[in-house]
């Protein structure tokens, strides 16, 4: 596989002359760390990325870095003081990028690609074909395609529905299956004849018995903490993974396509997108409102498609509508985008 057959296509550029404020905010607005700067003519002259919107002088740095890596890193809402301070910032992509940047030719192998990406110790780089950039690939992008050589490509987010909780249920599952199957450690009492009444029968006892039941929950605590840290970790990189996807055409047809089938079955809405809260800046609490500006939470994956249908679909009578799907210990979960067509 070469570059360009895994690269993001579509790449949002900024010029020069970007004001540091509006890349900003369009970092946030599209999920995205970085972005390339191009000039008049579209030729690459550098990148912008999180780090260098940081100001130089050390103790505003250090005063401000928090607010800004955790907007980006975590979902939370900028400090009002930080966005105060950012407002009066006059420089441009052009004070604060950073130059030269490297490159990607569009036939360099995947194995050239995670090389050039790891020695430069870079997340991202611009595809390039004679000069001119072409699109640009991640890491997320490399791990796709690992993950998917020799075998069916697993579908990209868009294109599945994600259930964390289910994957933590059968994850237990398999998890007490497996403790079943293992006999516990033996000891001095287990090797002696346990026959009841027989002189080397091991003596009863309340006292013994608590000892088997606080046994059994210290391992239903292991067991639930180890499926607790599995679906925090398969959450943290489905909030990564949709960061970093593009809305392709073939998952934006996928989409209309099963929305018409649901219509044909009578359904006056479709399940577009079901996503963790957490690509939400505030952790879906303006959906579970509903709040009426919740679009402006979203960030990745379900901003691109709620830009898409407000460009395309609403225009053509459909809505667009968002609830929280389901509330894992009373808290939002996932949440779920719902292309309406009913009166």
């Amino acid at each position: 596989m070469k570059a360009a057959d895994i690269m993001t296509r579509t790449v949002i550029t900024v010029t020069p002359d970007t004001p540091v404020r509006a890349i900003a905010k369009l970092l946030h607005q599209k999920g995205i760390s970085a972005v390339p700067v191009v000039d008049a003519a579209g030729a690459l002259v550098g990148m912008v990325s999180e780090g260098d919107l940081i100001p130089r002088d050390e103790s505003d740095r250090q005063a401000r870095r928090d607010w800004w890596l955790r907007m980006l890193a975590e979902g939370e809402e900028l400090s009002a003081a930080f966005v105060a301070d950012l407002e009066k910032d006059l420089r441009t992509a052009g004070d604060v990028m950073h130059q030269p940047v490297t490159t990607v030719p569009d036939d360099a192998d995947i194995v050239a690609v995670a090389g050039v990406l790891a020695e430069n110790h870079i997340k991202r780089a611009p595809v390039v074909r004679e000069g001119r950039m072409v699109g640009i690939v991640s890491r997320a992008d490399l791990v796709r395609a690992i993950a998917g050589n020799g075998q069916a490509a697993e579908p990209p987010p868009a294109e599945r529905q994600p259930d964390p909780i289910q994957a933590a249920a059968e994850h237990l599952s398999a998890l007490q299956a497996r403790l079943k199957d293992k006999p516990p450690a033996p000891t001095a009492a287990d090797a002696a004849p346990a026959v009841a009444g027989s002189p080397a029968a091991p003596a009863l006892s309340a006292a013994g018995f608590r000892g088997l039941v606080e046994r059994h929950e210290k391992d239903e605590s292991t067991l639930r903490s180890d499926v607790h840290r599995q679906a925090e970790e398969k959450r943290h990189h489905e909030v990564s993974e949709m960061l970093a996807t593009a809305l392709t055409d073939a998952a934006w047809n996928r989409m209309m396509h099963e929305a018409q089938i649901a219509a044909g079955k009578g359904e006056t809405e479709h399940l577009m997108l079901r996503f963790p809260c957490e690509l939400c800046t505030d952790h879906g609490r303006a959906v579970n409102v509903p709040d009426p500006e919740w679009p402006a939470t979203l960030r990745g994956l379900p901003a691109r498609v709620f830009l898409r249908w407000k460009d395309e679909l609403r225009p053509q009578g459909f809505g667009l509508t968002a609830r929280i799907v389901d509330f894992p210990g009373g808290l939002p979960g996932d949440v779920g985008l719902f292309l309406t067509w009913g009166k």
